[in-house]
Formats: structure tokens, C-alpha cells, sequence
């Protein structure tokens, strides 16, 4: 029996600064025992949270199912250790697959050469057993593994999510430099909106924040667009079980009120994209996406407003970005009284440019973007 099989234990990947949402998220989904680790969370699950966690996480980016751990002081004891796996498993010599690996405070100190350790490893059992190979394909695996080393103790998983989950399958136009899936969900999170009050994006760029809301508010489980996920790929994978999840959660999406959620943005292609990436979401097409720039805007008193605007590496045409955020501080102030307004700055140094008292800032990373989510009550 494998790892996860003995213990029901699995391992979540989160963004930094999220491990409390998450935390709150996974024991909503029927996770227990949650406990904060190194670049993660850890957590019991039985099948149906297992599935049910990939299927409806707003926040986690991948939940890895352990097979195998194992001391490991060298490429040697790394690549027998693999090799003792039977991975025809979870894959056939026929399909692709693809290894991600961490490494830190070890012997073994490249992340690069410790995945190909692994993959000679898998690529080598079936070449003896079958005189073939499966490839390999770094972009869109059948199967990922991942392999996490740390103080010359190794860890190898399968990722039952089957490639990163903010990866949610709305977005089929895109701005530069947008918002992740899983980032936008947790700024949704952490405004905790219920639905009730009006939502509204000013800098909507290609919408998915709004996706993100829509999803909160009709109900709709965050895999709902997903081909498919990695715990099919488990030995005692429950096809049955797996389809009366997903049957449930479909039957469970809602309509949404007209006007609920609305969005505008300054730029046609945006705009385009917005609303490209709504409709492919049920109830999109009801949710209003203007082209004009925010100042155009006549009013959005008793509003949420969830905004990631312009920084940097988003608006490099020249324009005084100082001067930018003081406009968007005055908009908020003249004609956004009595709402509430959480606003993405990739770059923090624009914070203080807005000319408002933040009730506020949180951490959070996008990217490689160190940001910040600020919060400004607009009385």
C-alpha cells in the first residue's frame, strides 16, 4: 500500500499568506486534521473530501497524495527508492507524464537534477518490464508526480489535482501580467462577501475577479470547467463515488440577481476578453461589462469594489502611475461612499499615492509580485 493509503494523509500547496484561509477552507470541505507545514498544509481526508476538495478549492493550489518517503543522502538512494515503486500504477507506457521537484538543506542541492533522477527512474522500469518508454511532456502530462526533499529526507507524490488549480478553465483571453485564479478567490475570500451587496470591478482587465465572484455567488464548484484531475489516476480511484460528487455539486449552482455583479475597464480588448471569460461560466452572460475608464463611472455608493488596477509591468506607457492612484483615491472618495473597496497593489509603494486611511494591508503574492491587498472603508 502506498503512503496516503495507510494514513489518508495528503499535502496542500497554497500561496504565502493564505495557509489561514485555507486552513478554514479545507475543514469547510470535510478535510481534518489540518496543520500548517513548510510551504503547505497537511491534512486527513477520506475519498469523498479528497475529490471534493479538488473539485470545489477557491485557494489551494495543488493537494499531493504521498506514495512513497524515504532518507535520501544521494542521486543513488533517490533513484532505487523510485525504482522500487511500481508505476505502471498510475500510468501506462502508452501516456505522458511530467515531474516537478523542491529541494532545500540536502545533499542533492538542484531541483532540476533530483526530477531527472526521478524520471530516469519511471523511464527505466518500463523499459525493462515492456522495452518501451512512456515520454515525457513538461507541458500537459496525463500524469505529474512531484518529488519534495528537504533535510535529505524525500518525499514522492502523485498530484491528484492534475496540474496547478488556479488553472480553472474560464480564462481563454487574457491582459499582461493578470491576476492568478487562485489569488483573485482569496481576495473574494477575504472580503467576505455574501452575495447580498451590489460587486462591482472598475479596472476589470480580463475579468477574473468577476469570474471569481460569479463562481461565489452562483454557487459554481471552482473545477467546474476542468477536463479532468490526477486522483483518477489513484490505484483505488471510486468512479462511482467521483460522479455522484460532481452530479451534486453541478445541481447545486444558482441563478445570480441581475446587477449583482458588474465591471468596466478603459480598454476595448479587456472588456472583450471580460466577457469572453464570463460567458463561459453559467450565468455570465447576465453580468454587465462597460468600456470606460473608471472616472467615467457616475457612482458606486453601497458597493463592493474589488479591484487589481494598473501597476508597473500592467501600464508601461509613460503615464505618472503616482498620479494614476490619486485619481482612483479621489473616485473612491467622491463617489463610492458608503462601500467598501479591496484593492490589489502589485506594487506597494503606490499605497500611500491613493490619499486614503487603509483598515488594512495584507500580504500577499502574486507571482513574483511581493503585493499587498488593502482594504479602505469609504464612509
Amino acid at each position: 500500500m502506498y503512503l496516503y493509503q495507510l494514513n489518508n494523509e495528503y499535502f496542500a500547496q497554497i500561496g504565502d499568506g493564505l495557509e489561514t484561509l485555507g486552513t478554514r477552507e479545507l475543514s469547510w470541505l470535510g478535510a481534518a486534521g489540518v496543520t500548517p507545514e513548510y510551504r503547505g498544509l497537511r491534512f486527513k481526508a477520506d475519498k469523498a473530501a479528497l475529490y471534493r476538495i479538488n473539485y470545489k478549492t477557491r485557494l489551494l493550489t495543488r493537494i499531493l497524495a504521498p506514495l512513497i518517503d524515504f532518507p535520501c543522502h544521494d542521486p543513488s538512494s533517490l533513484y532505487n527508492n523510485a525504482r522500487a515503486v511500481n508505476w505502471s500504477d498510475f500510468l501506462s507506457v502508452t501516456e505522458t507524464f511530467a515531474v516537478f521537484a523542491s529541494v532545500s538543506e540536502s545533499a542533492i542541492n538542484h531541483s532540476n537534477f533530483a526530477a531527472l533522477k526521478l524520471k530516469d527512474a519511471i523511464v527505466d522500469q518500463f523499459r525493462e518490464k515492456t522495452n518501451r518508454r512512456p515520454n515525457v511532456d513538461p507541458r500537459n502530462p496525463d500524469v505529474w508526480f512531484n518529488l519534495y526533499l528537504r533535510k535529505n529526507r524525500a518525499v514522492i507524490s502523485l498530484d491528484t489535482s492534475g496540474g496547478s488549480l488556479h488553472r480553472r478553465g474560464y480564462r481563454q483571453k487574457s491582459v499582461e501580467a493578470p491576476l492568478q485564479e487562485t489569488l483573485a478567490g482569496a481576495i473574494v475570500e477575504i472580503s467576505r462577501w455574501d452575495g447580498e451587496q451590489p460587486l462591482y470591478d472598475p479596472m476589470c482587465g480580463s475579468g477574473t475577479l468577476l469570474c471569481e465572484a460569479l463562481m461565489v455567488a452562483g454557487n459554481i464548484p471552482a473545477g467546474y470547467l476542468r477536463k479532468g484531475f490526477g486522483f483518477t489516476r489513484l490505484p483505488d480511484f471510486d468512479r462511482r463515488l467521483w460522479r455522484e460528487i460532481r452530479e451534486k455539486g453541478q445541481k447545486g449552482i444558482r441563478e445570480i440577481p441581475e446587477g449583482l455583479i458588474a465591471g468596466s475597464d478603459m480598454e476595448k480588448g479587456a472588456v472583450a476578453g471580460a466577457r469572453t471569460n464570463l460567458n463561459g461560466l453559467p450565468g455570465g452572460k447576465s453580468i454587465r461589462i462597460e468600456q470606460k475608464p473608471f472616472e467615467e463611472i457616475e457612482g458606486l455608493p453601497d458597493h463592493l469594489i474589488l479591484c487589481n488596477p494598473p501597476y508597473g509591468i500592467r501600464l508601461s506607457r509613460g503615464e505618472d502611475l503616482g498620479a494614476f492612484y490619486k485619481r482612483l483615491g479621489d473616485f473612491l472618495k467622491t463617489k463610492c461612499r458608503g462601500s467598501t473597496a479591496y484593492i490589489y497593489f502589485g506594487e506597494r509603494e503606490y499605497i500611500k499615492k491613493i490619499g486614503l486611511k487603509p483598515g488594512f494591508k495584507m500580504p500577499i503574492k502574486n507571482g513574483g509580485l511581493d503585493g499587498r491587498l488593502v482594504k479602505y472603508e469609504l464612509y
